[in-house]
């Protein structure tokens, strides 16, 4: 039998649930109560400039897309790309003039003709204009011939032959956030948090699991960055019996904080439950290099080598499980291994 979170009973149980402190470690006091006021649709606070309604100078677009100022001169000249909007009286980059500037810098890198490109840049300019939300999974791309702009309502011209260009739109405007904006990075941050946090309160409950989890992901659309709640998203998913779904949240979560220990003993949960022990292992001993007082770590990990026939191995975490907790029936599973 595989140890289970003692605070809970029946399948939602079976997961560690993600507590709140920086960088979502695991804590020894309480967590705080929800913010209140948390508003319905969350946006960055009064005063910081979101990346759609902004202002660009050559010099960050250059840092952004990594494009040479002379790069950007001659694309101003040529009429491909120029500056469209105005910043303090000054001509400055539009967002839709970011996604043209990426877009051409994308032909470029593939050897395609300037006038083609031009040709392609004119096509975006043209088909941007129809859509009303270019954040919403909007994506560009070219198959050498000509360019084709797809969102979630279908594309504006045929897809033929195979693309050699495809970017989501909304992957550049968190990248605006993330080089060019920090400030608004930060508050959009802050504001994820406090969803996160307000979810946190929510999600083990059956009678609220779907307003939290509503909440994590209005939290990861604003910060696409904050592992912790594809942790806790992957929980939900987990405790309705789709772990696949789960799983691949938790990698997400590894993937953007590869020391997060909850993710790991997650994921290490999932394995031990198919049977995979070996595989287990990997990540429960990821969870215990991140959090060496990581309790039912060592308890699942002493179940994972026991599976495969290791006892000798099972031993020292049964010892450092019981360490750690003394008492309990779980202790005294943990005693009858030695």
């Amino acid at each position: 039998m595989s140890k289970k979170d003692r605070s809970a009973s029946g399948d939602s149980d079976k997961v560690i649930h993600v507590v709140f402190g920086p960088g979502g470690g695991r804590v020894s006091e309480p967590p705080p109560a929800p913010l209140a006021g948390v508003p319905e649709a969350p946006m960055p606070a009064p005063g910081a400039r979101e990346p759609v309604t902004d202002m660009f100078t050559g010099t960050e677009v250059a840092r952004l897309l990594g494009i040479s100022p002379g790069r950007l001169r001659s694309l101003d000249r040529a009429g491909i790309a120029p500056p469209s909007g105005r910043r303090r009286g000054r001509r400055a980059y539009t967002f839709s003039d970011l996604i043209a500037l990426r877009a051409a810098r994308d032909l470029l890198a593939r050897k395609v003709r300037l006038r083609d490109v031009a040709r392609a840049i004119d096509n975006i300019r043209a088909a941007l204009p129809r859509v009303t939300r270019p954040l919403a999974e909007l994506r560009v791309a070219f198959d050498g011939k000509a360019v084709v702009v797809r969102s979630a309502s279908g594309a504006f011209e045929p897809i033929t032959g195979q693309m050699v260009l495809d970017f989501e739109v909304k992957d550049l405007r968190d990248d605006v956030v993330r080089v060019l904006r920090p400030k608004v990075g930060r508050e959009r941050a802050r504001t994820a948090y406090e969803l996160y946090m307000q979810a946190s309160q929510l999600d083990e409950d059956p009678s609220t699991m779907d307003e939290a989890e509503s909440l994590y992901r209005r939290a990861l659309e604003i910060d696409p960055w904050l592992a912790i709640a594809y942790t806790n998203l992957g929980n939900i998913c987990f405790r309705r019996n789709a772990e696949e779904q789960a799983e691949a949240l938790y990698m997400k979560a590894l993937e953007l904080d590869a020391a997060q220990p909850e993710a790991q003993y997650n994921l290490g949960y999932v394995m031990l439950e198919r049977g995979r022990a070996a595989e287990a292992i990997r990540y429960f001993r990821g969870a215990i290099a991140s959090d060496p007082r990581f309790a039912d770590a060592y308890y699942n990990l002493a179940m994972a080598y026991e599976q495969v026939g290791d006892p000798t191995q099972a031993r020292p975490c049964w010892r450092r499980y019981l360490e750690l907790e003394p008492t309990g029936t779980w202790a005294e599973i943990a005693r009858r291994h030695l």
